[in-house]
């Protein structure tokens, strides 16, 4: 119970959930935690604090570290066009992502989960790199036979898949249609306060 608050704690900060459950703390709590939270009046951030916040929010989101979102940012800038838009569709694609938001895990750490114990498939073989960049045409995949307990997971889920995206919950398979578009991604973040965050 402690873990799943720690990993709330940024949400009750900002007052809603940054992975949309009904569960969180945040929505029964919507403050801060610690005994002056209920009452404190949420301080107005910085610059910098906003750009900080939506760095922090991002990498809770997508369950990454700070080295891995750092990584991304030098990779998204090395490539041509927005910086912002690189960064996301970089992260979105990444396999824990598309695993997580097309519903064939319940939260960002079950997929990363999901992956690193092998139950993932892509195009018909097994991937364990939660960082493991995907493609529009890629399949992913989920062996019932092999793994009952993961399908079963899978199917319970109840997300709205984005439209780049293409999932069959009877086949237990997600085809990467495309790349997303900044404004598809189903993350609450302000991109391009990352980048300002790490261009500063």
């Amino acid at each position: 119970m402690k873990q799943a608050q720690a990993k709330h704690k940024l949400c009750r900060r900002i007052g809603y959930c940054v992975w949309g459950m009904a569960k969180c703390p945040s929505v029964k709590r919507p403050y801060a935690a610690g005994l002056q939270g209920k009452n404190a009046k949420r301080k107005k951030l910085s610059t910098y604090g906003e750009m900080m916040q939506e760095k922090q929010k991002l990498k809770a989101h997508y369950c990454l570290t700070e080295r891995q979102l750092r990584n991304t940012f030098l990779a998204a800038k090395r490539i041509e066009g927005r910086t912002d838009e690189n960064l996301m569709r970089r992260i979105e694609m990444r396999l824990q992502s598309v695993v997580y938001h097309s519903g064939f895990a319940p939260t960002i750490f079950a997929a990363k989960q999901f992956v690193s114990h092998r139950h993932i498939l892509v195009d018909g073989k097994i991937v364990d790199r939660s960082s493991y960049l995907l493609k529009p045409g890629q399949v992913v995949s989920i062996d019932a036979a092999k793994s009952p307990a993961i399908a079963e997971a899978a199917k319970a889920t109840d997300i709205v898949v984005p439209p780049y995206l293409d999932s069959n919950k009877e086949t237990l398979k997600v085809t990467v249609v495309r790349e997303p578009m900044l404004g598809e991604i189903p993350a609450q973040v302000e991109a391009l306060r990352v980048v300002e965050y790490y261009a500063r």
